[in-house]
């Protein structure tokens, strides 16, 4: 594993060196990147005692919470405030009894008990009955493994669960070292009845459309067990409960494990940046106290999430924390993690109401260096023990080594969000006029990222759709959705939403850095919004779900545009866009709306005027023979037809001697709101030889 104290002083200055040639702004803050790593590695020996290895303080999982070993069944418990524990349930009949009664083990809080065998079946509900001094009440285990609501009470309670015949996993999987093409889903809502969808649902029929639309991974949202479905599983209660009102472990494991056959990644989110509030089913007063797992006072508690702060100091904390990343690797077989609210956990102030505009906010008193100190134990944990597993950082401030390796002085993530892009998309299609569109401005936004971190774009991600706000296809089409969407009905409104629907995904897709997110039925442009039932709504479904038959259906337009997408994610693939970050630009007008790249061999070539087409528009490009590979004006995308696919394009020199970059120019028709790809023949010819 990385360290960094035990290694010479002149690794330190040596890492501090790499990182800041590698972005010379950061100078200034030597001292403060410094100290940055002597925090990381302190914590990291104060958990260890320079004796054990991080992955093993990262088990407690194997031995907090109830177990089956040696023909009996132990339960162990972490509560320092508590007096007394028992465990009440099925087994006594919800009373309390001394049979039932844990002991105290040692003066740090940690409470024990041992049951014969027959004690407790499988199937059996129970909870802790915890009591302390001035008071009592029932509790959800902290590490309990199942977690069920009755759906009459809605009582919550932990379930006893030892099934005869343990799932046997049939795949044996390996993350392939390639660009993720992820897909954002959610298990609730991925069906189109009015309910919550189930695990085996998700596994039977939504796993193939997946499959079909070629995304390489899925992120799972809402799998940690959380009280209020509503919350999109980002209040979470229990976190080493998979949800279940999805299903059981088992039909979770089998939804992995059928994914992993198909050659598909699952990633969950990991909410390790708040809790619920909650005392019985979450972690609120556990012991008690509302400072055992966080922050005592104000600044235990959420301002705008009204949820609990996690004390990053705490060694037992830590310890919950890291075996909560390595019990879903270990357990369910993830493939890595998105962490959720990276940004609320880096700054003591959340990072409410900061613009981030100068490097001083990313190294002053505002820094949380116990939550930093804690993300790059976590990402040592987890590629510890999946070298191929991915870790994505939610991060709106843009702090600087986030995504950079522990081995090359960063936080250790493997890829960040580029959150400003969705915002960007927002601003563009709701505040500013099309013929007021800056093409340079959008440029210089969509590569806006730092070399030396791996960046992951997308135009929407579940955060636009929710009630409230409006996906990208109804921003720009709105009510006329809901009557020109049949495929014989010209509607000039429909029009212009296809066509910027287009050509926003694949230009935030075709100048992505590393990786890219689409989130479920955004890909066809699934109409309205989502929102979970509520009281507002009269506790409906209607808008928690997802109609997949638009997109089936033939006759209508959602079918034109999952072609579209099923059609640049397959040459995303084909040409291994993704592979290298490097995008070179050609060609960036503002008064012809015209910009134009090159990437991988591939000329991309972009026309967003509203009402301007172009004739033999000369576009600077490497000189060849160049073939259309997509144009999104083809009638199977929704398009007129204009672009004739089958013409071999050549690129004339230019007269003049003294224009400087390519002295070649493709001579192209561009028509308005349309997209053209170009395939260089030579340069392929050669890839395919090499």
């Amino acid at each position: 594993m990385n360290t960094i104290v035990n290694a010479p002083s002149m690794s330190i200055h040596h890492l501090i060196d790499t990182i800041i040639h590698n972005d010379p702004w950061l100078a200034p803050y030597r001292s403060q990147l410094t100290h940055r790593l002597i925090a990381i590695e302190a914590r990291r020996q104060q958990l260890c005692h320079n004796q054990n290895e991080l992955i093993d303080i990262a088990s407690g999982h194997e031995y907090f919470g109830l177990h089956f070993r040696d023909n009996k069944w132990q339960l162990h418990e972490w509560a320092p405030n508590a007096t007394a524990i028992f465990l009440v349930g099925d087994m006594n009949q919800w009373q309390i009894s001394s049979e039932f009664q844990f002991q105290r083990i040692d003066d740090h809080g940690h409470w024990a008990l041992q049951l014969p065998e027959d004690a407790l079946h499988h199937g059996q509900h129970y909870r802790l009955h915890m009591i302390w001094h001035g008071g009592e009440g029932p509790r959800i285990p902290a590490y309990a493994r199942r977690v069920i609501q009755d759906n009459q009470t809605l009582i919550f309670t932990a379930q006893v669960w030892h099934p005869k015949s343990p799932y046997q996993w049939q795949n044996q999987f390996k993350r392939p070292q390639v660009a993720p093409l992820i897909y954002e889903a959610h298990v609730g809502m991925a069906q189109e009845e009015g309910k919550v969808g189930t695990y085996r649902e998700f596994t039977e029929k939504t796993l193939p459309r997946i499959q079909a639309a070629g995304y390489n991974t899925i992120q799972l949202m809402g799998i940690p067990e959380h009280p209020y479905y509503g919350s999109f599983g980002y209040h979470v209660s229990s976190y080493f409960a998979p949800s279940s009102r999805f299903g059981t472990p088992e039909e979770l494991m089998e939804l992995i494990d059928t994914a992993h056959g198909m050659g598909i990644a699952i990633l969950i989110d990991l909410v390790h940046s708040h809790a619920v509030t909650n005392h019985v089913e979450g972690l609120g007063l556990y012991d008690g106290t509302s400072y055992q797992f966080f922050h005592e006072g104000g600044r235990g508690r959420h301002p705008a999430w009204d949820s609990c702060c996690f004390n990053y100091a705490k060694p037992e904390v830590l310890h919950f924390l890291l075996s909560n990343c390595r019990y879903w690797l270990d357990t369910f077989n993830v493939d890595g993690f998105r962490f959720d609210g990276i940004t609320s956990m880096l700054y003591h102030d959340h990072g409410l109401g900061q613009a981030f505009t100068s490097y001083d906010h990313y190294f002053s008193h505002n820094v949380d260096l116990d939550a930093l100190a804690y993300l790059a134990l976590a990402n040592q944990v987890i590629h510890r023990l999946r070298p191929d597993a991915i870790t994505i950082a939610e991060d709106m401030s843009g702090m600087p080594g986030l995504a950079l390796s522990t081995a090359h002085g960063g936080i250790g993530f493997d890829y960040r969000f580029a959150m400003g892009i969705p915002d960007l998309w927002i601003k563009y299609t709701k505040d500013i006029r099309d013929e007021d569109w800056s093409i340079v401005h959008l440029w210089q936004e969509l590569i806006n990222r730092r070399h030396d971190e791996k960046t992951i774009s997308y135009t929407e991600s579940h955060d636009q759709a929710l009630v409230g706000d409006k996906t990208l296809i109804f921003r720009l089409a709105d009510a006329a959705m809901y009557w020109h969407m049949n495929r014989d009905d010209e509607h000039l409104l429909i029009d212009r939403a296809m066509a910027l629907h287009k050509m926003l995904r694949l230009v935030t897709l075709s100048t992505a850095g590393h990786g890219y997110l689409n989130f479920m039925g955004n890909e066809f442009g699934h109409p309205e919004w989502i929102d979970f039932p509520r009281e507002g709504n009269h506790w409906s479904y209607h808008h928690a779900r997802r109609q997949w038959s638009l997109a089936d259906n033939p006759n209508l337009k959602y079918s034109l545009l999952n072609n579209f997408d099923r059609m640049i994610i397959t040459l995303c693939k084909t040409y291994d866009v993704l592979r290298y970050s490097t995008v070179h630009i050609l060609w960036v007008r503002d008064d012809d709306k015209v910009l134009a790249f090159e990437r991988q061999g591939l000329v991309w070539v972009f026309n967003f005027h509203p009402e301007k087409s172009f004739t033999d528009y000369p576009i600077p490009a490497p000189a060849g023979e160049y073939e259309v590979i997509l144009s999104s004006d083809d009638a199977d995308f929704g398009g007129h037809s204009r672009i004739d696919t089958h013409v071999t394009h050549l690129t004339l020199p230019v007269e003049d001697s003294s224009i400087e970059g390519h002295p070649q120019r493709l001579h192209l028709y561009l028509p308005t709101r349309t997209t053209i790809v170009l395939k260089n023949r030579q340069y392929w010819s050669t890839q395919k030889s090499g």
